[in-house]
């Protein structure tokens, strides 16, 4: 950290927004989003911020600091809104960088809630859509930019955008921004702004390189830290299940069923797993959708919208997905596979326990994934408790195609259990072109056991065109 760096002093707690000095505006729009007192972070930090220093601040995901940096940027605008339509009279003066597109929507959502009683422009800019309406939008003149860092070098590069009279920048989600890679197009768009400005730097966590970032970039900061560093959220319950791989899939759809888990977030390390683990659990009757990286922005939106109304009940999400996600009230966070970064195990479960309302964080965890459980419990200075078994974890337990002992010996199970077997078996994808099922070495068993009363009924077509035994298994971001 900077030598000249200082501690935010300690404060009681604030009994209103009006303490802090807000103008009446901000106020207003404060109350029309129906929040009265501020959280620690916007406590600690409006008023550092207010007073033109440097901030680095640190807080857990959902405890408010977006508006922690908003406000106090809005009020600084403030003196010169207007309603002129010449775009010289909205020149660019606050440049806020994200990692992800999602994040980038959800800052510039809050900027306008913020913002509503002030005639102020914003524009926000990322990949994966039409670039045309952003340079459109740019033209216009904004003050306030938010934007991903590779989309935000294109329109530099097309000459789109005039950051010469930014004065101040916001990196949120800074670990982030450099855990995929986005330092050398920070460096490049630090390189075009004005050397005096004002730096504020957000982060979930502070790594070292998050560290030497902050040394460089910002001058004698204030550091605001309201939770231990790299802590999860209090609210969250953790619960972690051994469970070999082959047996994780079972495990989940016990879970979600067992536990009658009507939103849940599913985390798996890579996008191709990703596709494959929403298919499969989408065949066993489960609404699922997956987001990641390598869809677009209108189909990652899409989903995210259909999960937080309820359509979809299981949204299987990259590490992408981990600080761009905001869902109030998420119940449930299921790591299907850990994460090889102990922090991004913070990020994740950061998606639950938010606003005050409990969260639940489990874990599925494999042999060959032990060594990623230490490492988290060791950043955690805890242990996590382990689901006992012969509960939830009972069906994981038993692999596919086993057959009881009553039942061995016999190719057949009793009519009635054949009856329910086949009318419990999912319906046949008929949009997916035919795969034959893989060779087996001998005849499988029906499934001898019904599957939950919940479970989708349909007539047993799959059967006719290659039986339950041809589903396929169907990408890091």
């Amino acid at each position: 950290m900077h030598r000249d760096a200082a501690e935010a002093p300690a404060s009681p707690p604030t009994a209103s927004f009006a303490a802090l000095g807000l103008i009446p505006e901000l106020l207003r729009a404060i109350a029309d989003q129906g929040y009265e007192q501020p959280t620690p972070i916007q406590a600690k930090a409006i008023p550092v911020i207010l007073q033109r220093r440097d901030i680095m601040g640190a807080a857990q995901t959902g405890t408010g600091k977006t508006a922690g940096f908003t406000l106090p940027l809005l009020q600084f605008l403030a003196p010169q809104a207007n309603t002129s339509l010449s775009p010289a009279r909205h020149p660019t003066r606050v440049l806020i960088l994200t990692p992800t597109r999602e994040l980038a929507a959800q800052v510039e959502e809050s900027v306008r809630l913020y913002g509503k009683h002030l005639p102020l422009r914003t524009a926000v800019v990322f990949g994966g859509v039409d670039i045309d309406p952003q340079i459109k939008a740019l033209h216009a003149g904004a003050e306030i930019v938010v934007a991903t860092p590779g989309r935000l070098l294109d329109h530099l590069h097309q000459k789109t955008v005039n950051l010469s009279r930014v004065e101040f920048l916001v990196l949120d989600e800074a670990d982030r921004m450099l855990d995929m890679g986005f330092m050398p197009d920070i460096k490049r768009i630090l390189a075009v702004l004005p050397p005096r400005r004002q730096n504020l730097l957000f982060s979930a966590t502070f790594p070292e390189e998050v560290r030497r970032l902050a040394k460089e970039l910002l001058h004698a900061p204030v550091t605001i830290e309201v939770a231990p560093r790299n802590a999860p959220a209090e609210l969250v319950s953790h619960l972690v299940y051994l469970v070999p791989a082959p047996r994780k899939r079972a495990q989940l759809v016990r879970l979600i069923r067992g536990r009658d888990m009507r939103q849940v977030l599913v985390f798996v390390r890579m996008k191709r797993d990703a596709n494959r683990l929403a298919r499969e659990i989408q065949r066993d009757g489960i609404a699922t959708q997956a987001i990641h990286s390598d869809r677009t922005q209108a189909e990652r939106m899409q989903a995210l919208e259909d999960f937080k109304q309820g359509r979809v009940t299981a949204l299987v999400a990259t590490d992408i997905a981990a600080r761009g996600l905001d869902i109030e009230e998420l119940p449930f966070v299921i790591n299907y596979e850990l994460p090889h970064a102990p922090e991004d195990y913070v990020h994740r479960i950061g998606r639950t326990g938010r606003a005050g309302m409990p969260g639940e964080a489990i874990s599925l965890v494999a042999p060959d994934e032990m060594r990623f459980l230490e490492e988290i419990e060791k950043l955690l200075k805890r242990k996590l408790p382990r689901g006992g078994a012969g509960r939830d974890d009972e069906g994981a337990r038993t692999p596919r195609g086993h057959v009881p002992a009553r039942h061995r010996g016999s190719h057949r199970a009793p009519a009635d259990e054949r009856r329910a077997a086949d009318t419990a078996r999912p319906a046949f994808d008929f949009t997916r072109p035919y795969e034959p099922a893989p060779a087996a070495p001998g005849p499988t068993p029906p499934q001898s056991r019904p599957l939950p009363h919940h479970a989708p009924r349909s007539r047993p077509t799959a059967a006719l065109l290659g039986g339950s035994g041809s589903r396929q298994s169907h990408k890091k971001s």
